[in-house]
């Protein structure tokens, strides 16, 4: 199979979706990979270690478009791409589909096979190609919180775990999988008092048992999360639905609760955000401020990590890669259910219900399609 690996385009996203290694990989079955030039080099790999491994490097992202037969990335791709696809060809990389019904149209008119990380699943209902970018983003939302908690960035002026005689920030997380578990983790290292809210009984019971002490678990609920935002001084909004929209757990009225300066991250942006007031920002830009209330929304929060996120995100993907390489998109989905699940849109109709409700549109099952695909 002919493998493309375009350099990511979106704001301050550096991250590479094959690293050098996985090259040698995809060329070691017998696969033919191309690179855009500069691809890695904002991950730290330069166009001679892809050479070296085999790999021929392209100029342009239209030369690697036009050429491959998989394209394998690491963000969606954004409207300057959407021309660039072909009928058929499969896109393996974070769709989060259920956030931009622009996107979705774009890639059904595109008639491509678009396979998302994010909705990969095993059967024991984990994701494993979204785990290791939530790791980095769970860690990452304290750390950018603790930065904009700082009275010079607009937030409070308080330091996040205190000192002698002065208590330390009381931060919220809302969720309890794979971000809200790192970002308490995170947090109650920093000395920080954590309350880390979910609707499964029995996932707080596990957080109690690995978290520090200085973590409180609660029950999520309106009443509970109103109380709770009043004395929050930074809020880590970490709630997934696999391929679905983000709820709004902190709405617009909630922000008249809080106290000035205090500092939102919303890690579910990228799925639409689970605070009513988030709109996606960049690296470039990631702060805006409503009634006083600092929003940090950065879409690809990863990407100002690239290097210890493209060899976590790489790690994971790669042998899902290889798989569909070597058989072809057809028969490796039909063969392994984790990879069916990351079937959103293929050829024209959508094949992951979440999406289809999200913008009412017709909803195909991957299982018919497969098998009108493997028969035909």
């Amino acid at each position: 199979m002919i493998i493309g690996v375009p350099k990511e385009i979106k704001n301050n996203e550096n991250r590479v979706a094959l690293t050098p290694a996985g090259a040698a990989e995809f060329r070691k079955n017998g696969h033919t990979v191309y690179v855009q030039s500069t691809a890695g080099q904002g991950s730290g790999f330069e166009d001679n270690e892809y050479e070296a491994v085999g790999a021929t490097i392209l100029d342009t992202i239209e030369e690697v478009y036009a050429i491959a037969e998989m394209i394998v990335k690491v963000k969606e791709p954004i409207a300057s791409e959407y021309g660039l696809i072909k009928e058929n060809q499969l896109l393996f990389t974070y769709f989060h589909f259920a956030s931009s019904e622009e996107l979705t149209h774009a890639m059904l008119k595109s008639n491509a096979v678009c396979l998302a990380y994010e909705t990969v699943e095993k059967p024991d209902r984990s994701l494993p190609l979204l785990v290791p970018m939530s790791e980095v983003a769970g860690r990452m939302a304290i750390q950018e919180g603790a930065k904009y908690l700082e009275k010079p960035m607009g937030g409070r002026g308080i330091l996040l775990g205190g000192v002698a005689g002065v208590k330390p920030a009381n931060v919220l997380v809302l969720g309890g999988g794979i971000v809200g578990a790192q970002s308490a983790k995170m947090a109650a290292g920093l000395g920080a008092n954590v309350t880390i809210v979910d609707i499964n009984l029995n996932r707080l019971r596990y957080l109690e048992d690995i978290l520090p002490a200085n973590v409180d678990t609660v029950m999520s609920n309106e009443y509970n999360i109103r109380d709770l935002v009043k004395t929050a001084d930074l809020i880590v909004g970490a709630v997934l639905i696999p391929g679905a929209k983000a709820p709004h757990l902190v709405t617009r009225d909630m922000l008249k609760l809080m106290k000035k300066g205090t500092v939102l991250v919303d890690v579910a942006v990228d799925q639409g955000g689970c605070i009513e007031t988030c709109k996606p920002t960049t690296h470039e830009n990631p702060i805006y401020e409503i009634d006083g209330i600092v929003h940090y929304c950065v879409a690809n929060m990863p990407g100002a990590v690239p290097y210890t996120s493209t060899l976590a995100l790489t790690n994971a993907t790669l042998p899902y890669a290889l798989q569909l390489a070597n058989k072809g998109w057809q028969k490796a989905c039909a063969q392994n259910e984790d990879l069916k699940k990351g079937l959103n849109v293929v050829n024209g109709k959508v094949v992951y219900k979440a999406v289809a409700d999200a913008f009412g549109l017709e909803f195909t099952s991957s299982a018919d399609v497969l098998e009108e695909e493997l028969v035909g």
